[in-house]
């Protein structure tokens, strides 16, 4: 059965296309969620109409979107586990737990289907892909840590030891040309003699 796709849907085609599905996909799903119209002579003029609707709504959903891969890629979610001796989880960190924390942090229901490609089976930290509607993708850090410890606290450590290193390192520097000019002070004290 063809029809006029109104909105985008996955695998089927874009808002405006004209496609063949299965009458009971079609009749069943596809029209009455309002996703499609049957084909018919007075649909199909009215078919541009539809794409330049839906290309304006597709390029302010391509907008919210990209707002919201930025908001994944600066996101660090924590799952507290219990693991072995040897960092193998009790269990897994699954797509669906990922995708609710998602929901809670941003506000947006995601598809656990759209969210990693396996399971976390071990303790770290992870990027995992999150794939969106417009097609853009967008890597959450996901760190998965043993119940009784902090990360975050491990984390500001690792972050102040670096910049302990970094504020250091200028000295070190005046050091090591303090210790070289000395050494060359002498060298050109003797050549000056001679």
């Amino acid at each position: 059965m063809k029809v006029i796709l109104l909105e985008d849907v996955y695998n089927q085609g874009v808002a405006g296309d004209v496609v063949d599905v299965a009458p009971g996909f079609a009749r069943n799903y596809l029209i009455p969620k309002q996703l499609a119209v049957k084909a018919t002579p007075g649909a199909l003029k009215q078919l541009e109409t539809l794409r330049a609707n839906a290309a304006k709504r597709r390029a302010e959903l391509e907008g919210r979107m990209e707002q919201v891969a930025q908001q994944i890629e600066g996101l660090t979610l924590y799952f507290p586990v219990k693991a072995s001796e040897r960092g193998k989880l009790f269990g897994s960190v699954t797509t669906q737990e990922i995708a609710e924390r998602l929901k809670e942090e941003i506000g947006l229901e995601i598809d656990p289907r759209r969210v990693g490609d396996n399971p976390l089976r071990e303790l770290g930290k992870f990027d995992v892909p999150v794939r969106l509607e417009t097609g853009l993708v967008a890597n959450v850090r996901v760190v998965v840590h043993r119940e009784d410890e902090d990360p975050r606290q491990a984390e500001q450590a690792e972050a102040e030891a670096e910049s302990e290193d970094v504020a250091a390192q200028p000295e070190a520097e005046l050091a090591e040309t303090a210790e070289a000019a000395a050494d060359e002070a002498p060298a050109e004290e003797a050549a000056e003699e001679a």
